[in-house]
């Protein structure tokens, strides 16, 4: 029976990744960091475990209480929207911490378990606005393409040792508290000379028609961990899909004639 330890359950995408791993026989490490009771289904497969990706002290303790796991899925994370000069350079360090570096704090915890049995598979979720840049946006971007150059420097360096990384990018999803998060990381309201980026961002998503679900995501990452040929890069949910095809016709358009 494999074992997967999944970081941030309590809402979003690593919910549902937790209900859809329980659902097809693994156990579960769900992690968040303050546990609340019910949100999973109750099973002798899943363990849920306090953890905040941000404290050293909370990553190595809920790795030792997980035990010997095969997957680890990094998807704990916060969002921010925002001009950049809108918020302080304290919240930009918050965000960082924990989309960046408290993936790699994660990472090198397992590592040495996985080096070991010279198998274990990292699946880190980071987002499609790595493939297609939006305003606003700028230091969370940053944040989550930071960790897709890691995972795919980092996949060169454990292949060898029989360690396989994976990246998901989901678009955005109604069914997350990223919006929520990221309100409250602005520290202050969207300068004035940006209200109206602002203003059209949100008339934008109100139209849009195509979004990530949440279970497009736990399919995603249900891919990336049992299935030794898909690609290193995986867009979750319909709108990221796009992108990718979008991004994919650009970067292969040929030359225009001389």
């Amino acid at each position: 029976m494999s074992t997967i330890l999944i970081t941030g359950c309590s809402s979003g995408f690593g919910l549902e990744t937790a209900r859809f791993f329980l659902d097809r026989n693994w156990t579960v490490i769900a992690t968040m960091r303050t546990p609340r009771e019910g949100i999973l289904p109750p099973s002798d497969r899943l363990r849920v475990l306090p953890l905040d990706v941000t404290d050293v002290g909370s990553i190595a303790r809920s790795v030792e209480a997980a035990g010997p796991i095969d997957v680890l899925v990094n998807n704990a994370g916060v969002g921010l929207m925002n001009a950049l000069e809108g918020v302080s350079i304290e919240k930009i360090r918050e965000l960082f911490e924990t989309n960046t570096i408290g993936t790699i704090a994660m990472t090198q915890a397992v590592l040495p378990q996985f080096r070991a049995r010279g198998a274990g598979t990292i699946v880190n979720v980071t987002s499609s606005v790595t493939l297609r840049a939006l305003p606003l946006l700028s230091a969370y971007t940053a944040s989550k393409a930071a960790v897709n150059a890691f995972t795919e420097s980092l996949a060169l360096e454990l292949e060898p040792l029989g360690i396989s990384l994976r990246l998901v990018l989901p678009g955005a999803s109604p069914e997350t508290a990223f919006g929520a998060n990221a309100r409250a990381r602005m520290g202050m309201d969207v300068p004035e000379a940006y209200a109206g980026i602002m203003a059209e961002i949100v008339a934008n998503r109100q139209r849009a028609t195509e979004f990530t679900r949440a279970i497009d995501v736990a399919e995603a990452v249900w891919r990336a961990a049992t299935d030794p040929a898909c690609p290193m890069r995986l867009p979750a949910g319909a709108d990221a899909l796009a992108w990718s095809k979008a991004l994919a016709l650009v970067t292969q358009r040929p030359p225009a004639p001389a």
